[in-house]
């Protein structure tokens, strides 16, 4: 079979399926079999394949159809221009934590600080922050070693072993560190709103990165509060929260002697990230 014909097949499979990225989709799959660029496929789409290639590509839109994930499928995710590996036990990074990330490279590009990323999951954002803050160095911290397993992985993969340490700790055991920067993008769905979560994350993003308890808040409230602790004065807090949590947020910050100093708009123009500092 012709690789055009292959494509159109698993594009159709999945467009029957309702999944809207399905022409991208099967494109990403079938350069994930050849372990060619997809840039590679599109200017040889007449070019013949073998059959093993043609079987294992049905697998993977296979897997695709019951809602896995391309990141799971491929092990990896494009973020802050860096490709980071993935799987099961890291949340998949979104590109409105790259709104974060830039802002706090902009704010401290200059700077040599120390960073503190709670609940860092594959890395991505104390990776991406240390090769942008270039003298500074940072701890990720995680309850999941599975997580940490992949979080080390990328560090050496993008050459930053030496400039972070990733932690199998909650916030609430740090002791005796002070940092310039927390920052974190912890669990903030609230339990009873999970089950109305799309299938590709509900049914495949770790439960434990994404259930903030009852309202939502839980790991926010102990992040919050154990940063004031943790955190030189004028020490910088930057959180990534869920729609419509900006005032309850808003409102622990300033009760925990945080003034908001920037809050940052996702695509869809509602606020997702709020940047504080350390008042005493």
């Amino acid at each position: 079979m012709k690789t055009f014909k292959l494509l159109n097949f698993g594009s159709d499979k999945l467009k029957r399926l309702n999944i809207l990225s399905h022409r991208l989709d099967a494109e990403i799959l079938l350069s994930k079999v050849l372990n060619k660029d997809r840039e590679d496929i599109l200017i040889n789409l007449q070019k013949e394949l073998k059959m093993d290639s043609i079987f294992e590509f049905n697998n993977l839109i296979k897997r695709r159809l019951s809602r896995e994930p391309i990141a799971y499928i491929t092990a990896e995710k494009e973020f802050w221009s860096k490709i980071f590996n993935v799987n099961y036990n890291t949340l998949i990074p979104r590109p409105e934590t790259e709104l974060l990330v830039d802002k706090l490279v902009n704010i401290f590009k200059n700077k040599k600080i120390n960073i503190l990323d709670v609940g860092t999951g594959s890395g991505c954002i104390i990776i991406s922050l240390l090769g942008d803050i270039k003298n500074s160095k940072g701890i990720g911290i995680d309850i999941s070693k599975n997580a940490l397993k992949i979080a080390k992985k990328n560090a050496e993969k993008h050459n930053m072993q030496n400039k972070v340490k990733f932690l199998n700790k909650s916030i609430s055991d740090l002791f005796n560190y002070k940092f310039d920067l927390i920052v974190s993008n912890p669990p903030y769905i609230a339990k009873k709103n999970i089950k109305n979560l799309d299938d590709d994350i509900k049914k495949y993003e770790p439960l434990i990165a994404l259930n903030g308890g009852n309202d939502g808040l839980d790991v926010i409230k102990k992040v919050i509060y154990k940063a004031k602790y943790i955190l030189k004065i004028n020490g910088m807090l930057a959180i990534e929260i869920g729609n419509e949590q900006y005032k309850k947020v808003s409102s622990i910050l300033k009760r925990n002697n945080f003034r908001i100093k920037y809050y940052i708009k996702d695509y869809k123009e509602n606020i997702r990230c709020l940047i504080s500092n350390l008042i005493k």
